[in-house]
């Protein structure tokens, strides 16, 4: 363990100083912002590569020594800070692996950052359905057995792209065993871990992909960790893929100007995770156990717990997820996403000196769900379908960026192949993908969506009723 913080430190030594500021970022130093005082408190510490501040791109001292740190929490060969988000991690592991016209076996329920550097790249997609939870009622891991006959299948694949854990915290138990597959094969494993920065604790949380074997892990610190929004972290577990390909298409995707206060924020959640100790452990089971158990008592919700500690689902009888959102957000209490069935919940990763108001989270629980029962009750069935372990887009991303398209009523689209994305977001997840073909489950499901009012990122017009489609008579590529 160790206290050191290179980039923090070095922020503060350089705030003491109060130099005058003839460098961008053109608010200097705050002094010009019209923002509220609290933020523009925090714009001293927003500053760019000067000296003794380093260079993300070409690190030579507190990046690089904070990366070393990383690398070192972690048991990482290598590790990167990222300032755009998981996504630009996504992309450069994507990139690294992979060459155009590679294919690449991809879980289908991956985030939509995954699809876009699939595209990107120019890669040959197989996509592999994962398994339905009925406890969390989420599309979880995919299967031993499926990799294994994309695998049979598609033994030209160059890297298999997973995601570990779900949005829900859903875990795969075959996760070690789909990476020794793949490595006897000689094939790249790429796992988009986003929700798994906390693994690293150790028990009770789950084993991190990195620990498992993975050659490249891609986590948003952000997302569990006390890190600003779009703090990621890439890890490299093997010699695999090249680092300098990484550190390539890490130069290309992120920003040239990366803000040094998510770089600190990363820094500080490196810090706090690699000083995470037993008592803290013991402190945060202790406490979300006792709310848990006062959860339960609440009449009509049910709580459903995932493989990590840190998600919760909430369900209130006879009433939609969205629903139930609705009210929370009445009486002060945002959730981390809301599906047709549940509210998801985040918990924070609290240390022993920490509090958080769980009594009063309890009470206005209660009362949100007792303002539930004048709601109109709604009862929702997903239109599910036995997936098909393994398929392959009608065309190549290619083929569609040429094909001509146009615009049909989503009651008309069954047998249709999309022309572009419709995403449920959070979590991100595609409903479709373009090249994909529209069914009648998919169109069901994503009726159910709209009746409940959920957010729907991608290319459509739902306004109108309209999803862009190919037009007839497209042709469509051989599976061969």
């Amino acid at each position: 363990m160790t206290q050191r913080r290179p980039i923090v430190d070095a922020l503060i030594q350089f705030q003491k100083r109060q130099p005058v500021s003839f460098h961008v970022p053109g608010h200097k130093h705050g002094i010009l912002s019209g923002l509220p005082e609290e933020i523009q408190s925090a714009l001293s510490y927003d500053v760019t590569e000067l000296s003794d501040l380093d260079d993300l791109h070409y690190p030579q001292g507190i990046i690089q020594e904070a990366q070393l740190l990383l690398a070192e929490a972690y048991g990482a060969k290598r590790s990167f800070l990222l300032v755009n988000g998981s996504t630009v991690g996504n992309l450069a592991m994507v990139h690294a692996a992979c060459e155009e016209g590679d294919v690449v076996i991809v879980q289908r329920n991956s985030h939509k950052s995954i699809f876009h550097a699939l595209e990107l790249a120019c890669v040959r997609p197989v996509y592999v359905s994962p398994q339905w939870d009925e406890e969390s009622m989420t599309a979880a891991a995919v299967s031993l057995n499926a990799i294994e006959s994309a695998l049979e299948e598609y033994p030209e694949a160059k890297a298999v792209v997973l995601t570990y854990p779900n949005y829900y915290g859903i875990v795969s138990r075959e996760l070690a065993a789909i990476i020794s597959l793949c490595h006897e094969k000689n094939i790249a494993v790429l796992v988009d871990e986003a929700h798994g920065a906390h693994f690293q604790v150790g028990l009770p949380f789950p084993t991190s992909a990195l620990e498992l074997g993975a050659d490249v892990v891609v986590q948003s610190a952000h997302k569990t960790l006390p890190a600003m929004t779009m703090g990621s972290f890439l890890h490299m577990g093997s010699d695999r893929i090249n680092v300098k390909k990484i550190q390539k298409y890490l130069r290309m995707y992120q920003s040239s100007s990366p803000s040094y206060l998510i770089l600190a924020s990363l820094d500080d959640a490196r810090s706090y995770l690699q000083n995470y100790s037993q008592p803290d452990i013991r402190m945060f089971n202790e406490k979300r156990d006792r709310f848990l158990s006062s959860l339960r008592m609440i009449p009509h919700l049910t709580v459903v717990e995932s493989g990590d500690p840190l998600k919760i689902m909430m369900r209130v009888d006879h009433h939609s997820g969205y629903q139930l959102k609705q009210k929370l957000e009445q009486v002060g209490i945002e959730v981390e996403l809301a599906d047709l069935f549940q509210v998801l919940l985040i918990l924070p990763l609290l240390k022993q000196w920490h509090t958080y108001p769980f009594a009063e989270i309890r009470s206005r629980l209660k009362e949100a769900i007792s303002m539930l029962e004048d709601e109109e009750r709604q009862e929702t069935k997903l239109g599910l379908t036995k997936f098909v372990d393994v398929t392959v887009p009608e065309l190549s991303f290619e083929e569609i960026d040429v094909a001509d398209q146009e615009w049909v009523s989503y009651t008309q689209v069954i047998g249709r192949i999309a022309a572009g994305m419709v995403i449920p977001y959070p979590p991100g997840i595609p409903l479709i993908v373009a090249g994909e073909k529209w069914t009648l489950a998919k169109v069901e499901e994503l009726m159910n969506h709209l009746a409940s009012n959920a957010q729907i990122q991608g290319d459509h017009r739902l306004e109108s009723k309209q999803l862009s489609v190919l037009q007839q008579g497209d042709p469509v590529i051989s599976k061969g």
